[in-house]
């Protein structure tokens, strides 16, 4: 899913930048121009980041 349509990112490309050790939303706009435009995206962007570090915690502990 389309999550910054301004820059053409994918809900997929921020979670492939987490998987690689991206850990919040000021790389992810480094790295791909999310929320850099009209920022309407910053929110749901940033709501993929917690979920991934969330559930890499998870995965960490067990």
């Amino acid at each position: 899913m389309y999550v910054c349509i301004c820059r053409q990112v994918t809900d997929n490309q921020i979670r492939d930048l987490c998987r690689d050790g991206v850990s919040n939303l000021a790389d992810i706009t480094a790295k791909l121009g999310v929320a850099s435009e009209c920022g309407k995206c910053g929110k749901l962007a940033n709501a993929i980041v917690k979920e991934f570090s969330k559930g890499a915690n998870f995965i960490k502990a067990a």
